[in-house]
């Protein structure tokens, strides 16, 4: 990281000339090879995303504010008082062969002025899990985020004990910044909070392992010959 000293000999961090506020995510769908990304509209996904989720024992909830739903009705009031906000900003993730909707994800604590977003609440139904499509789908996101966007910074923060979320940032290339101790309450209970980050200046070479890992030769059909993990550790 470039560092510079200023006249009184204290460090400063580098310039960022003629920075001007981003814009404000689209609600454009992004289509990949193996899912598409759509704005939530409970019309056409509450029901879809609700019977993928029946397959999850209740486990998937487990860090998120809210869930399990009782039941289908519960899941619409819920898609419906999310979809129309812009912060979080709900999308769908929809299985192209299927066309489907198995997932969601969302942009959230959008700073546009500083050009930083996180992205969160994501509940992948079992389906969806461990996918080719999974991971597309977070590429989908960032690749808006930094290369139409034009945003510095892309956040993912979960529960500190949360393990597979925090295994799941490392591999899609997010770098570990530390823990946030006693950060929130959820559910009546304490979150440390881990934080992760991926910067505009990190990007091109995390961009350059998805355009690998997603390239057709890399798979055999949805089978993967080599893994995110170790493209990432060869950066």
């Amino acid at each position: 990281m470039t560092q510079r000293i200023n006249a009184f000999g204290q460090p400063i961090g580098f310039d960022v000339p003629d920075w001007q506020p981003r814009p404000q995510p689209p609600a454009d769908p992004i289509d990949g090879r193996f899912v598409r990304i759509e704005r939530l509209d409970p019309a056409r996904h509450a029901d879809q995303l609700f019977a993928a989720n029946s397959a999850d024992d209740g486990r998937m909830w487990t860090y998120m504010p809210y869930g399990p739903f009782a039941d289908l009705s519960a899941y619409r009031a819920w898609a419906a008082d999310m979809a129309p906000r812009t912060d979080p900003f709900f999308h769908a993730i929809i299985d192209r062969p299927s066309g489907q909707a198995q997932g969601v994800a969302s942009y959230l604590r959008i700073d546009a002025g500083l050009g930083v977003i996180e992205t969160g609440h994501i509940a992948y139904a079992p389906v969806l899990q461990k996918t080719a499509g999974a991971t597309e789908a977070m590429y989908l996101l960032m690749r808006r985020v930094f290369d139409e966007l034009g945003y510095r910074r892309y956040e993912w923060k979960c529960d500190a004990l949360n393990a597979p979320s925090r295994a799941a940032a490392q591999r899609l290339g997010f770098t570990f910044e530390g823990i946030f101790r006693q950060a929130t309450i959820y559910k009546g209970r304490n979150r440390d909070t881990a934080w992760f980050a991926i910067t505009d200046r990190d990007w091109p070479k995390i961009r350059a392992v998805y355009e690998a890992w997603l390239a057709p030769e890399n798979f055999d059909g949805t089978r993967q010959k080599q893994s995110l993990s170790a493209l990432m550790a060869a950066r």
